[in-house]
């Protein structure tokens, strides 16, 4: 008899091991799109873009962290914001000399709707969606378009193609070779690739961690902000469990007296300029007792290790044992993860 429940097969993990293939076939689609990168420049010209607003909601919103983080080192004014904090408090935000790059799956969630309805915008919209006749990409002055396919719960490989599409966006933005940026993101596809091949043993790893967790906490810095925020929404999302996503730093400022045999502090390694921050986190939540997982290339976990990748392509491979943690809690739970029972896929209610 197997030691612990079986994971169940179901839509959530069909559309997790799909992730490869969405990144590839984004990548693939906007490589054969060189007049991606003149139409956006020509946009930004046209309107004499003085300020970058990034919005978007749940995990279409933690996915701009990176593309934030690149944008504002490279001298842009860059702003990153909630699409609903926006429009209801901050609506001169989207002046006439603002470009706007809007992120959402379905392209009809309902603050994009209204962002787009109401005569919020004053100036050009650049819309991220993997729905080509929904409402954002019908709006937006210039669409990129995700090749994701249709996804069933969860946000998981769209979640990751629009990683791609806003990293693409980007290089755009920063004049990096498009051609290295294309090597880039296919080396990540096939990272992901090999560490799902292995899902099974990665599931049965972490059952063992998950033995008396009452809280689980997904912390990170930098461009893993990412994956911490879209971390604890999937495992809240898809398990129906307790769970918080934070960076580092914030989770010193409290969540720390939390430590305890009953939490599980899942601590993204991230890139070099704070992995001896995030490492020290990791080594006090042992010392605290509590169940943590460090996940990384420095991981001794092997679900959690990861290979080497460009510091702002780390969400995508990060959020693949968050993944796995959440499909070995449900199965612990005694059901199918990602089976909403009161959330729907598209978030149609304010």
């Amino acid at each position: 008899m197997p030691r612990f429940p079986s994971v169940i097969e179901g839509a959530y993990l069909r559309d997790i091991l799909e992730q490869p293939g969405a990144m590839r076939r984004t990548t693939q689609s906007l490589a054969a799109a060189p007049f991606l990168t003149a139409d956006v420049l020509s946009l930004c010209s046209k309107h004499a873009i003085e300020r970058i607003v990034l919005t978007g909601m749940g995990a279409s919103f933690h996915a701009l962290h990176p593309l934030h983080i690149r944008l504002t080192l490279a001298g842009h004014f860059c702003t990153m914001i909630e699409t609903s904090e926006a429009i209801h408090y901050l609506p001169d935000l989207f002046s006439k000399n603002t470009l706007t790059v809007a992120v959402s799956q379905s392209g009809e969630s309902a603050e994009i709707v209204r962002l787009l309805g109401d005569d919020y915008l004053k100036g050009p919209l650049i819309g991220i969606t993997n729905t080509p006749k929904s409402t954002l990409a019908r709006s937006s002055s210039l669409t990129f378009l995700t090749e994701a396919g249709p996804e069933s719960t969860v946000s998981c490989k769209t979640y990751l193609a629009g990683l791609s599409a806003l990293h693409w966006l980007g290089a755009i933005f920063l004049n990096e070779k498009l051609t290295l940026t294309a090597q880039h993101l296919d080396e990540a596809a096939s990272a992901v690739e090999t560490y799902l091949s292995r899902w099974k043993a990665h599931i049965a790893s972490l059952q063992d961690e998950l033995e008396g967790i009452e809280q689980i906490f997904v912390t990170g810095r930098g461009y893993s902000l990412a994956t911490a925020g879209t971390g604890g929404l999937i495992m809240k999302e898809s398990t129906r469990s307790a769970s918080e996503g934070m960076s580092s730093a914030a989770f010193r400022h409290g969540p720390l007296e939390m430590l305890s045999r009953r939490v599980l502090a899942c601590i993204c390694l991230g890139d070099s300029k704070t992995a001896s921050l995030n490492r020290r986190l990791y080594e006090e939540a042992n010392k605290a007792q509590a169940k943590a997982l460090l996940i990384g290339s420095g991981s001794d976990h092997p679900a959690c290790k990861l290979p080497d990748c460009p510091a702002p392509l780390l969400p995508m491979l990060e959020i693949l044992p968050v993944q796995m943690l959440s499909l070995a809690l449900a199965a612990r739970l005694g059901f199918e993860a990602g089976n909403f029972a009161l959330a729907s896929k598209i978030t149609a209610t304010e």
